[in-house]
């Protein structure tokens, strides 16, 4: 399997020289207002559109130099896009961000002002989509995910640019932080895994999440006390997504402490999956947000140029066993 030259190039250009993606996400939009304006005592829909630049542009100066890419929308985040480190490729999300509240089935949608040639434009190395999913949805319902997902791989295929498709799992009866969903998560995960992998899609890249929750991992950094797999379990677990995945894959971090993150890849590393790196938001930058509600621009500027690098070098570090996107995606067609 070969990719074209033009994907091809656009992915060496978000990767480091081992071949491994060590990206930054910033593409955060509705949970970025509502984390500045908890921070301030506003309401949401009083956070500027300055502030947000402001917010992801210092996030994109001060990180980037440390990362491979970084993931922006085209919302808020082309002034970010423009103040990246010349290292660091550029993602760019194409879906509308978050779901309606009585959306049981979160179906997406798209920006409507773009296009894959626009993204292309804006001069994007890869598109990005987030698709909410779980195989435990009715059958008409994932069957129009499925050709939303189909007509985003054609037109990224005909701009000759990667996709990389993102899905979060969910589900209506559970609490996703609970411990009878923390047992259902691998076989959610691992579903979607092995149906976006399949050629029809013409996915490049899957961003998943880990396969298990690790505040029931029994032994973790983040365990509470309830148990819904012993670490042996964990790491099979991840072993057993990562089997069904004939496309690269890479992990997000969900919203976790750095620490934590760490931990999951420490995970990946010790169960032996052949994971390509990382797409990593808020375990680098989050405890900015408060800082920069509170304190301002040049508090969030000092903050992240210590701690959120040193949340970042940590990733970095965690990622050296990590598995080049060469292996399943293959070179440059000739």
């Amino acid at each position: 399997m070969s990719l074209t030259p033009g994907k091809y190039k656009h992915m060496k250009a978000l990767s480091n020289d081992a071949g491994i993606i060590a990206a930054a996400a910033m593409d955060q939009r509705g949970s970025l207002k509502n984390g500045i304006a908890s921070a301030q005592g506003i309401a949401p829909e009083k956070v500027t559109d300055q502030q947000m630049q402001e917010f992801k542009t210092a996030v994109s100066r001060i990180l980037t130099p440390h990362a491979s890419a970084i993931l922006l929308d085209p919302e808020w985040g082309l002034p970010a896009a423009a103040a990246r480190a010349k290292n660091a490729g550029l993602l760019l999300a194409y879906e509308e961000t978050g779901y309606e509240a009585n959306d049981h089935h979160r179906m997406p949608d798209l920006l409507p002002h773009l296009s894959v040639n626009r993204i292309v434009d804006m001069g994007a190395d890869a598109v990005k989509i987030l698709l909410y999913y779980t195989p435990y949805s009715p059958s008409d319902v994932n069957d129009i995910k499925q050709a939303f997902i189909e007509r985003i791989g054609n037109e990224c295929e005909a701009c000759d640019i990667p996709f990389f498709l993102e899905f979060v799992g969910y589900d209506n009866e559970l609490d996703v932080k609970s411990l009878e969903y923390a047992k259902k998560k691998p076989s959610v995960v691992k579903g979607a895994m092995e149906e976006f992998s399949k050629p029809r899609y013409k996915v490049d890249v899957l961003k998943v999440e880990v396969p298990i929750n690790p505040a029931y991992v029994e032994g973790s950094r983040a365990y509470k006390g309830q148990t819904a797999y012993t670490k042996a379990e964990a790491l099979a677990l991840f072993r057993d997504c990562a089997s069904v995945a004939t496309k690269p894959f890479i992990y997000l971090s969900a919203g976790v402490t750095n620490p934590i993150f760490i931990e999951n890849l420490e995970f990946a590393a010790e169960s032996g999956t052949d994971y390509s790196g990382v797409l990593c938001g808020r375990a680098t930058w989050l405890d900015g947000v408060k800082i920069y509600g509170a304190q301002g621009l040049s508090a969030l500027e000092d903050w992240l140029s210590v701690e959120g690098v040193k949340n970042i070098e940590a990733v970095n570090d965690a990622v050296k066993g990590a598995t080049s996107w060469e292996k399943k995606a293959g070179t440059a067609a000739a």
